[in-house]
């Protein structure tokens, strides 16, 4: 297990924070000029192509402050109908999202990249005492439990815009932790025997957070256990935060686009949901992430493994499968499917995924950086019964090791840059698109935080039981 490190101010070097192949890339001219259009140009293009959208609601909403969803990233598929319907599907929507070592600079003079943006306009903000608020005295960390890559190189933007030293602190999952105790609900960390208050936490701990982290603290977290109790790392409550802020959005011409979804089933119902999906379904176990938890379901074999798995937690959802057009599950909403990379030169397409991280600024939530992921084996355009669906459909990168250890399949990332953005097929619209989905995904998963808490800011437990009725998951909560 790795130990609680200092870092300095000037200690960030860019070799340590990119992967390789990102490290030197260009990012491509659309991406960039993406990046940097105003607001107001991506509504007036957004209304333009999309007139039954009411503009001043459309204003209103990208220039919404969130009060705990901060910083988010939305996993997305380009998707398409036989009569060529063309839709950004938000898979999820992930609290404490990674993703700043696959982006290539913006600037090549700005070396920290978007690190220093996000910490900028979102993290230093959050930290400064407001109106109403007891000034805390203490340092600030980083939290991780995996991800050392980024973590370690956001502790030392942290310190840079400081000018003060930041504690990169280890917090794995069913770990003693003894270098981490609470006291009059403020964190404190253990460094050279003597304990540290901390005024600040920026969280990059994403492993079942709520069973190590409070909801409610003195010290600042960044983002705060809520948002991912309320959909960032929570899918079931997540469906019914999107399902809610729908109804209150479409009058306005506008929808979070998500696959159809059957949530609060149980383990023996899942069966009769998936041949109602025509025998092609995504069960996948609400509180995971990383690619762990998720079953693609397209042959009698895959769902006679999945139902003799053992899994702790008793609730589950369950989707319709976004596929080859012969092998798509047939929903209320149609049969959608993956519109994929190009054809390589031996024809091959591969699912891929766009991931759009955003955060919270004075002036709304605005995009912060992107990156995408392919398959590991190419969409066929019919299944065979021993077919394995997962190597076609998942794109997640991660690879778990062990309990607390992962690596990542880096073969399969594809960069905003020159080369591999060209390959993924989609355009400015696209992007702008997958903007518009992960801001509303974020404001609806934001609402639903504000309404886990009463008005004196204590937690509406019971409100939360009513929405996700899972013991296992209940009696994890640090309450």
């Amino acid at each position: 297990m790795r130990e609680i490190e200092l870092i300095t101010p000037g200690s960030f070097q860019n070799e340590n924070h990119w992967y390789p192949k990102a490290l030197n890339a260009t990012i491509h001219p659309m991406v960039n000029f993406f990046l940097n259009l105003t607001t107001e140009r991506i509504i007036n293009r957004y209304c333009h192509l999309h007139p039954k959208v009411d503009k001043d609601k459309l204003e209103e909403l990208l220039s919404y402050q969130c009060s705990y969803f901060l910083w988010s990233g939305a996993d997305l598929i380009n998707s398409t109908s036989a009569e060529g319907k063309r839709q950004m599907v938000v898979i999820e929507n992930n609290s404490c999202p990674s993703g700043q070592k696959s982006m290539p600079l913006m600037d090549d003079h700005q070396e920290e990249g978007t690190y220093r943006l996000l910490i900028e306009r979102a993290f230093i903000p959050f930290l400064k005492t407001k109106k109403g608020e007891a000034k805390i005295e203490g340092k600030v960390a980083v939290f991780y439990d995996k991800n050392y890559m980024e973590n370690s190189g956001y502790a030392a933007v942290i310190a840079d815009v400081l000018e003060d030293d930041v504690f990169l602190v280890p917090f794995f999952n069913l770990e003693t932790n003894d270098h981490v105790r609470i006291e009059n609900s403020l964190f404190q960390i253990k460094w050279e025997n003597e304990w540290i208050t901390l005024r600040g936490i920026f969280r990059y701990v994403t492993q079942r957070p709520w069973n190590r982290i409070p909801i409610t603290s003195k010290t600042k977290i960044f983002n705060p256990i809520v948002t991912c109790l309320s959909g960032g790392r929570n899918k079931m409550v997540a469906t019914k935060a999107y399902d809610l802020f729908n109804s209150e959005i479409e009058p306005f011409g506008l929808k979070i686009n998500i696959p159809e979804t059957i949530w609060d089933v149980s383990k023996n119902e899942v069966p009769l949901w998936v041949k109602k999906l025509g025998g092609h379904a995504v069960v996948k176990i609400p509180y995971s992430n990383a690619g762990q938890g998720v079953f693609t379901i397209t042959n009698k074999q895959e769902l006679e493994d999945f139902m003799s798995l053992s899994i702790d937690y008793e609730r589950f959802i369950v989707q319709s499968l976004i596929g080859n057009y012969q092998w798509s599950s047939t929903s209320s909403k149609g049969k959608f499917y993956h519109v994929g990379t190009l054809p390589d030169k031996k024809g091959n397409t591969y699912v891929s995924d766009l991931r759009m991280m955003v955060c919270n600024t004075s002036k709304g939530i605005r995009p912060l950086c992107t990156y995408a992921r392919r398959s590991a084996a190419p969409l066929s355009n019919t299944l065979k019964g021993g077919d394995d669906s997962w190597s076609m459909l998942g794109t997640n990168l991660s690879v778990k090791l062990g309990p607390n250890e992962w690596s990542s399949d880096t073969n399969r990332l594809l960069l905003m840059d020159r080369r591999d953005f060209n390959k993924l097929g989609i355009g400015l619209d696209d992007l702008i698109e997958a903007y518009i989905q992960t801001v509303l995904s974020t404001i609806a998963i934001d609402k639903m935080a504000i309404n886990l808490f009463t008005s004196k800011k204590k937690f509406r437990i019971k409100l939360f039981r009513s929405l996700n009725n899972d013991d296992t998951l209940l009696n994890e909560l640090y309450l």
